[in-house]
């Protein structure tokens, strides 16, 4: 892609009328097949580290999250909701309506420099993906991963992009200071099942590969096996095909998470399983009837399940619902954040 050839959209051209929290900020579109029909809101942020909720039972208590909404258009994913403070839709409008902070790097330089920063772990990916395709437009991991190296800050990235790769030289640069923790996250290898609940993401093969390469790098990468699909990639023959190219694919360890359904991706996904997978849904209404979660009987069978594939094929598993050894699994919903328009 060469990204000298897109073309904005001319001044005065329709545009999707701004959701009141993003009145006055710079809207761009694209003459590109790739990012037809995604708009983008280029804003400037007061501020770019978030705090976790202490509640929360996620392996960190920082993160940093470049955009707001992502293109690779997961129907399940948990994120979904946090549009609505935007009052934007947790459906369509999240999926193409992409906010992007175009100072987070300037602005992190400037809180890591702060005093009152400890020089915690800083977790990236954990709500919509730092390495969707809007990366390759705007670039904000360069400057995000040059000012964690050059503080020398504790840093985590969970991911499904492979533009990962781009940015192997300075992963290399922050390893050589400070701690780097890589994960990539595979549910399954079904493609069939990829191009439609997974639509704008890399396919399972070509992260598998970006795997093989951060590993052949020299960094020790988790796969998290997430989500796993019940009636869809829950089976044996699923689960043993996906750890296995886990496995061929040199990750250091594999994570099984089952499928959860927070507001807002509930709605999405059920309504995406209705169409394409009709005789589902009465076992997805026992399996979760009003709630988000599995039961928890359900989730340790699938998570032993997963272990014993691990050890068929020399892998080591981590228990999913031992949080604190998740490598950067999905954090609470953000708070609104507050942002400066262009």
């Amino acid at each position: 892609m060469r990204w000298a050839n897109l073309v904005a959209a001319p001044a005065g051209s329709p545009q999707p009328a701004l959701p009141l929290p993003l009145a006055g900020a710079v809207a761009r579109t694209f003459d590109t097949p790739e990012f037809r029909g995604i708009t983008f809101y280029e804003v400037r942020a007061k501020s770019i580290i978030n705090r976790v909720p202490s509640a929360s039972r996620v392996p960190f208590d920082w993160t940093v999250n470049p955009y707001r909404g992502c293109s690779h258009a997961c129907r399940y994913c948990f994120a979904r909701n946090t549009h609505t403070y935007l009052d934007l839709d947790a459906g369509h409008d999240f999926d193409t309506r992409i906010v992007v902070k175009v100072n987070a790097g300037e602005v992190l330089r400037r809180e890591l420099a702060a005093p009152r920063w400890r020089g915690e772990q800083i977790a990236m990916g954990t709500n919509v993906d730092c390495y969707q395709r809007a990366e390759g437009r705007y670039r904000l991991m360069r400057g995000v991963l040059a000012a964690l190296r050059d503080f020398a800050n504790p840093l985590s990235i969970l991911t499904k992009g492979t533009l990962i790769l781009r940015d192997l030289d300075l992963l290399r640069q922050a390893a050589a200071v400070t701690e780097v923790g890589l994960a990539m996250s595979v549910g399954f290898v079904d493609e069939a099942l990829w191009r439609s609940v997974e639509p704008g993401t890399p396919s399972p093969r070509r992260r598998l590969d970006a795997v093989r390469r951060l590993a052949d790098a020299g960094f020790a990468v988790a796969v998290l096996m997430a989500p796993i699909l019940p009636g869809l990639t829950d089976d044996d023959r699923s689960i043993d095909e996906t750890v296995r190219a886990i496995a061929a694919a040199g990750a250091a360890s594999v994570v099984p998470l089952a499928l959860h359904l927070r507001p807002g991706a509930r709605e999405w996904y059920l309504a995406w399983l209705a169409r394409e997978y009709p005789a589902l849904v009465p076992r997805y209404r026992e399996l979760y009837g009003g709630g988000s979660y599995l039961r928890s009987a359900f989730q340790r069978e699938l998570s032993a399940r997963v272990r014993q594939a691990a050890r068929r094929h020399g892998l080591g598993a981590t228990e999913a619902n031992t949080a604190r050894e998740l490598p950067a699994a999905a954090a609470p919903p953000p708070q609104p954040e507050q942002l400066t328009l262009l």
